[in-house]
């Protein structure tokens, strides 16, 4: 699919393969969720546009890239989302900051927006919108309609790992977005949960049940 990056490197696998172990603590979970993100991170802020300015050096005066206009905006899916966001800080530490606050229906499984807050001008920016998991693709729309509505043009989603249901209803709902996924997993259960999976990812990433 265009528009589309299923990552193979072995890094992202391994890390993503110790996720998936419910003997992984959270402190442990917490912290891979970073390191995956920055992984991913770097190579889908490879087309971040760049403007040379004007540096000294020690030796002379040079024209050098550096990122340009109004640069990035991460925007989690609240709560589990939140946990990718300071492995994306590591690498563009300026980036601003949104959230958006969706909840699931227990029994439609469709999303229900709580919260929207988003940096301006939001419709300036590289807009990444995290969530580790990309499940039945509801939020992910979702989050995508409210930034979209707000201006937002550019817009990328990171997940770690995807059911391929989720990942064809957010790539047919927006085909303009670039979308990036650690691993795509088999599918999903009666209970909408991606399998094999790693559990509820915002349980393993903050401790609760």
């Amino acid at each position: 699919m265009e528009n589309v990056t299923i990552f193979n490197h072995p890094l992202i696998q391994h890390k993503i393969s110790l996720l998936r172990d419910k003997r992984t603590g959270t402190n442990e979970f917490r912290a891979l969720v970073e390191e995956i993100a920055t992984l991913m991170g770097y190579e889908a802020l490879r087309d971040l546009p760049l403007e040379d300015v004007k540096i000294e050096t020690p030796l002379e005066t040079c024209m050098t890239p550096m990122i340009a206009g109004k640069k990035l905006a991460v925007v989690p899916i609240l709560r589990a989302g939140l946990g990718m966001v300071n492995g994306i800080m590591a690498l563009v530490p300026s980036a601003k900051i949104g959230h958006i606050g969706l909840y699931r229906d227990e029994v439609t499984h469709e999303p229900h927006e709580y919260y929207c807050k988003l940096p301006t001008p939001i419709e300036q920016r590289t807009i990444v919108v995290t969530d580790p998991m990309l499940a039945t693709g509801g939020s992910a729309v979702a989050a995508v309609d409210f930034i979209k509505q707000h201006g937002g043009k550019n817009i990328k989603f990171m997940s770690i790992i995807a059911a391929p249901e989720g990942l064809e209803r957010l790539h047919n709902a927006h085909p303009d977005v670039q979308i990036y996924v650690g691993h795509l997993d088999r599918c999903l259960n009666e209970n909408a949960y991606i399998c094999p999976g790693l559990g509820d990812a915002g349980d393993r990433i903050f401790g609760t049940k």
